[in-house]
């Protein structure tokens, strides 16, 4: 039930008529309380959607009562009508529950530079109010789907309390502390400073290294709501580790759903002098685009690999480098290694490893193939 697992939460989803298909488009999570508890981290991109403005403002005061988002429109670059409309937008979802202005987050997600149909959107937010259920999170996780071929929902069972969550996202996925549009929700007794800890660590390590594409969204966002409803208030370390399970499930259901992929690839980088140094070789090798077309054609060309690793600043000898795919070390000591016949490509997972020998730090990102398909998905997105 993803956003409705947890005590306290109501959603739904519906179709507004804001996509032409006429496909579900309008959801809205409702926090029940107690606790209206609320933390959220946005895009890093500086060119950022009305809806990301509003929400960044919403959150300071630490309390969502309510979350609205649509998909089939974005609302970036729609200029000052474009935040009148999430403010509208907002004000709507607040007379339909009863609720502040103030605490409803609101997220958009699709095509940018077109204003949504307000006339079709504020009356679907009154519906979607009506529809509110505690078995609703599924269809709010179908409703807020663009180029995804599947929903995406997630949860975890502490002792007597519940995390989940949904998230939405095919394209555009690249660091920038959130990858694509987010709702967690708790019915823990924690407060906002904690959730802001917890979801700052586990973004940083799920999906801050999530790199599909190398392109970051105008409207990136990752909230987590607590209820309370639960009346528990978990160890600070347990409870954090479950916020990074969940965003690692939603973050690895993300690259699987990649527009176009055939290949996940899971980059291992080992043996780094500091993480940083482990973070950037992987982005690295991520976006080295004639790598990613070469894991799609299950070519193991690890010179592409060490071409990447070059390009950083990263602390390493070029000699001493080492490579894997899928276990096999096709590359030692910056040469020739093990007979790269002998690697299997076969299956949808890739994973390399890179050894830097500067150190002992590591990490991990993960990306996905270059294909036709990615080209051709792109090509007329607008059109």
């Amino acid at each position: 039930m993803s956003v409705t697992a947890a005590q306290g939460f109501t959603a739904a989803g519906i179709a507004a008529g804001i996509k032409e298909n006429g496909n579900p488009d309008l959801a809205l999570v409702v926090n029940n309380g107690p606790r209206l508890a609320a933390a959220g981290v946005f895009t890093s991109n500086r060119v950022k959607a009305a809806p990301v403005l509003w929400s960044e403002q919403v959150l300071k005061g630490g309390q969502v009562s309510a979350v609205v988002l649509n998909s089939g429109g974005a609302n970036a670059c729609t200029g000052p009508l474009g935040f009148q409309d999430t403010h509208a937008t907002a004000e709507a979802v607040a007379e339909a529950l009863g609720q502040s202005a103030g605490e409803v987050a609101v997220c958009s997600t699709g095509l940018i530079g077109v204003r949504l149909p307000m006339d079709k959107l504020l009356p679907g937010v009154a519906k979607a109010a009506a529809e509110l259920s505690p078995h609703g999170g599924e269809k709010a996780a179908i409703a807020i789907k663009t180029t995804d071929t599947v929903h995406k929902t997630a949860v975890h069972e502490g002792p007597g309390w519940t995390l989940g969550g949904m998230a939405k996202g095919a394209g555009m996925l690249a660091p920038g502390l959130a990858t694509m549009l987010v709702v967690l929700t708790t019915d823990a007794d924690v407060d906002s400073a904690a959730l802001d800890t917890a979801l700052r660590a586990a973004t940083r390590t799920t999906f801050d290294r999530t790199d599909s594409d190398g392109c970051m969204s105008t409207n990136d966002t990752v909230l987590l709501l607590a209820s309370g409803a639960s009346g528990i208030t978990p160890d600070a370390e347990a409870f954090a580790a479950a916020v990074e399970q969940v965003c690692a499930d939603l973050a690895r259901q993300l690259i699987r759903d990649a527009e176009g992929a055939s290949k996940d690839i899971k980059i291992e980088v080992i043996n780094a002098a500091t993480e940083d140094d482990a973070v950037e070789v992987g982005r690295s090798i991520a976006r080295n685009n004639l790598l990613k077309c070469a894991i799609h054609g299950e070519d193991p060309n690890w010179g592409r690999v060490l071409s990447a690793i070059g390009t950083t600043s990263a602390a390493f000898e070029p000699d001493r480098l080492n490579v894997a795919i899928n276990g096999v070390w096709v590359c030692k000591s910056g040469s020739v290694g093990e007979d790269r016949e002998l690697v299997d490509m076969r299956y949808r997972e890739v994973r390399i490893t890179a050894d830097l020998a500067a150190g002992t730090e590591c990490a991990t990102i993960w990306t996905n193939d270059l294909t036709a398909e990615y080209v051709h998905e792109n090509s007329a997105y607008s059109s």
